[in-house]
């Protein structure tokens, strides 16, 4: 999976849909940001979760930062393997250290999502 494959929202959060299934993550500027991942707390499967609302938490070594979801929907399925090696995030964001799964409710939430270039241009501009 290429970076420029996903979707981004403005909290630094990124999206990959699959036929309705949110794949999420934090951006590869967010974790360069945090430092060190220390701890990661992810929601129970089968919770629903509200686009704008945090989904999960990502501690690291500077700071403790809420993770917003891009979309609305019932959570899938977490990535365990986060939670006994949460630096999974800092060395590969964008592959194995995907955060949550999200059954969509509402896809016309996705159209609120920006491209890679606006992403770029956000961090840029921030």
């Amino acid at each position: 999976m290429q970076p420029g494959d996903l979707k981004y929202n403005r909290d630094h959060v990124w999206v990959r849909n699959d036929d309705g299934v949110a794949t999420i993550g934090i951006t590869d500027h967010a974790q360069s940001e945090l430092g060190d991942i220390v701890y990661v707390e992810l929601p129970e499967v089968g919770k629903e979760v509200v686009k704008g609302n945090m989904v999960a938490t990502v501690e690291s070594v500077k700071t403790v930062s809420d993770i917003i979801s891009p979309v609305s929907g019932r959570v899938r399925k977490v990535n365990e393997s986060l939670v006994e090696t949460p630096e999974i995030i800092n060395e590969d964001p964008y592959g194995s250290g995907w955060l949550v799964s999200i059954e969509i409710s509402n896809p016309t939430e996705l159209e609120d999502l920006i491209t890679e270039e606006e992403y770029k241009q956000f961090v840029h501009e921030n």
